[in-house]
């Protein structure tokens, strides 16, 4: 396969997308070889000689027919094979263990999780082997989501919000890019996740999010008792 020119994939479904991949890459470079053969071969055989007259020709209906249909049952199959991988990627979302809220603006990624008000600039920290629940919102212009190790790729829409997710089986720094040209500074737009593993997410919640918490209100303090003064 190609794996040596494709980002390590760390993501539970991202072998599907892999293998859907290769097969339409191998067939696309198949068709390319054959198209690019072929007109090399017609271009010799039928380039200009002295002494020899064009003539017409109708062409062939078979083939025609077979370089139509051919195509077709191909992407037939294609989608055929590429429904389950969709189905359970995009249509179905597991269980999840951790969620977290993302919303995209020009240019940065804002992201904070439930129970907390601490907000973190383009930067996210999840937990290894966990079902990652993402709540992705646009504040203004559509921006994407994508993160190539783990195979994920997703638009935030400006009024809706989309539920995505991501299960990453090694732990490690990946990057974060908006992958939709969103304006002016879109390059500049990227961020990191950080996958740790659970000791080092535990200590990581420890010393952030519980710092953001608000803290709860002290009870009033009692006003001290008047001395009462001595009867004489």
């Amino acid at each position: 396969m190609l794996d040596w020119w494709l980002p390590p994939n760390v993501s539970t479904f991202g072998q599907e997308i892999d293998w859907l991949f290769h097969l339409i890459y191998y067939i696309t470079g198949v068709t390319f070889v054959l198209v690019f053969v072929t007109m090399l071969a017609f271009v010799i055989i039928y380039r200009d000689r002295p002494g020899r007259t064009a003539r017409y020709t109708h062409g062939s209906t078979p083939l025609e027919i077979a370089w139509t249909v051919v195509p077709a049952l191909i992407l037939v199959i294609l989608t055929m094979l590429s429904v389950p991988a969709w189905s359970r990627i995009n249509m179905h979302v597991p269980p999840a263990d951790f969620d977290v809220n993302v919303t995209a603006k020009q240019f940065n990624w804002q992201v904070n999780y439930p129970g907390s008000d601490t907000v973190f600039l383009d930067e996210m920290h999840v937990p290894v082997n966990k079902v990652i629940r993402v709540h992705l919102r646009s504040q203004d212009v559509i921006h994407s989501f994508f993160v190539p190790q783990f195979r994920m790729k997703q638009d935030a829409v400006p009024g809706r919000e989309l539920v995505r997710w991501f299960e990453v089986m090694k732990p490690g720094k990946y990057e974060w890019p908006c992958a939709e040209l969103c304006g002016f500074g879109h390059s500049g737009m990227r961020g990191w996740i950080y996958v740790h593993t659970p000791a080092e997410y535990a200590k990581w919640a420890a010393e952030n999010l519980r710092a953001g918490a608000k803290p709860a209100a002290a009870p009033p303090e009692a006003e001290p008792k008047k001395e009462e003064k001595p009867k004489k």
